[in-house]
């Protein structure tokens, strides 16, 4: 049998014609430390590329979703309140709806096939979106409280406490862990047909799995980014296998 071939959604450097290196051009990319996360299980990682909508361009999302056994959705920019039916409150709040799109057609892709999909960080805020959800423009300005989510000094360090519940506490094996937290912006309202798995101690939604379907679930935190000898965090490959196990669905078909 072939290793499992997991989709990663790109992230997006729309052409900037003040870049020094491929100048006016747009750059699609991924963070190495996901790539090797999850290469770590035996799986290989490949980019799936926005094919855009030129005519005459023969290839598309379901076609680039074809030979993949699943899909992460990666973190990154934010995603735009214009994609949830709203206005950013502030310029720099107003995130990248191309991107969003993207990911969104992606999703259904892999949806219509019966493919797993895992959500990390701004993945998990896109698929909540995708699912007619909202979100939390900025937490500091719309949902204040003593925890702190985002603290751009120490980034990938910030660490918060954790309420686990459903198939999520029963893979992890405790109700209670502690994970990183590098976000501004979280889920608001929850899109239909999801269920919350996991909470911060201030409320707020931090894991999330779609209640029918295909696998799909999602975490605002970056388990790539942890370290994974920390004992006192959690630790991400527990749901990671779980998503490569259902992905072993699409590739005993071939």
């Amino acid at each position: 049998m072939r290793a499992l071939r997991i989709g990663l959604s790109a992230c997006f450097f729309h052409a900037d014609p003040l870049r020094p290196i491929f100048k006016g051009k747009t750059l699609l990319y991924l963070e190495q430390s996901l790539a090797r996360w999850v290469m770590a299980q035996g799986a290989l990682c490949y980019l799936v590329p926005d094919p855009g909508t030129e005519p005459g361009l023969s290839v598309d999302l379901e076609a680039l979703a074809g030979p993949l056994d699943g899909l992460v959705l990666q973190g990154g920019s934010d995603v735009s309140p214009l994609s949830y039916g709203e206005a950013p409150l502030k310029a720099e709040w107003s995130g990248d709806a191309i991107r969003d799109a993207y990911e969104i057609a992606l999703v259904r892709a892999f949806r219509v096939q019966g493919k797993p999909i895992l959500g990390i960080c701004r993945g998990a805020q896109l698929l909540n979106v995708a699912f007619g959800g909202t979100l939390y423009q900025d937490l500091a300005t719309q949902h204040p409280g003593p925890t702190v989510h985002r603290d751009w000094a120490v980034y990938d360090r910030n660490f918060h406490g954790l309420r686990l519940d459903g198939r999520l506490a029963a893979l992890a094996g405790v109700s209670e862990t502690r994970v990183n937290s590098v976000h501004h912006q979280a889920v608001r309202e929850l899109g239909a047909g999801l269920a919350v798995e996991a909470r911060s101690h201030d409320g707020l939604v931090e894991a999330f799995r779609a209640v029918d379907g295909p696998q799909l679930f999602a975490v605002q935190w970056h388990p790539e980014f942890q370290d994974p000898g920390d004992a006192s965090l959690l630790d991400g490959t527990v749901f990671l296998k779980d998503f490569l196990k259902a992905s072993l669905t699409g590739l005993q078909r071939v």
